[in-house]
C-alpha cells in the first residue's frame, strides 16, 4: 500500500461545500501514480520508455462520507490483480486526523500499445508491480 496525502482545496467543492463526487477519481488517479513512483517507475516512463498505455476501462467509487474543504485526505492505493495484459487498483481515501473512510473504490486498466491494440505488460514492469500485488492497508 502506498499513502498519498492530498489537501482538498476550495475549487474541489460544491455548493453544498463537500468535494465533488468525480473529483474522487483525480485523488484515484495522483494515488495511482505515486503508487507507481513508489515503485522506482513513473508512469510517463511506462508510456515512454514500453511503448504502452493502460487505459482506465472500469471505475467505481463507494462514498461514505465528504470530505471537505481544507480537509488533508489520504488516498491508500494497491495492486488488487495483475494479470497478463490487466491490473486493478483499489482504493481507500482517508480523512486524515480522524482516519474517517471517505470514499473507497477501484479502477481496472488494460494494457495496450500506442496503437491501442491489447499487449502483454512488460516482463521488467510486472517483476516491480508483483511483489506489492495484493498488499491491502492493512499490510
Amino acid at each position: 500500500m502506498v499513502p498519498t496525502e492530498i489537501r482538498v482545496i476550495y475549487g474541489d467543492t460544491d455548493q453544498m461545500g463537500v468535494a465533488y463526487y468525480a473529483n474522487y477519481l483525480r485523488y484515484f488517479e495522483a494515488g495511482r501514480n505515486e503508487f507507481l513512483r513508489g515503485t522506482g517507475v513513473r508512469y510517463r516512463d511506462v508510456e515512454s520508455a514500453h511503448g504502452i498505455l493502460l487505459p482506465v476501462v472500469e471505475a467505481t467509487v463507494r462514498y461514505k462520507h465528504p470530505a471537505r474543504y481544507d480537509d488533508l485526505i489520504r488516498v491508500e492505493t494497491w495492486i488488487a490483480e495483475l494479470g497478463r495484459a490487466s491490473l486493478r487498483f483499489e482504493y481507500r481515501v482517508v480523512r486524515t486526523g480522524d482516519e474517517r473512510l471517505l470514499t473507497e473504490g477501484h479502477t481496472a486498466h488494460v494494457c495496450v500499445d500506442r496503437e491501442h491494440k491489447p499487449r502483454r505488460l512488460p516482463e521488467e514492469l510486472r517483476r516491480l508491480l508483483e511483489p506489492r500485488t495484493g498488499m491491502h492497508p492493512e499490510s
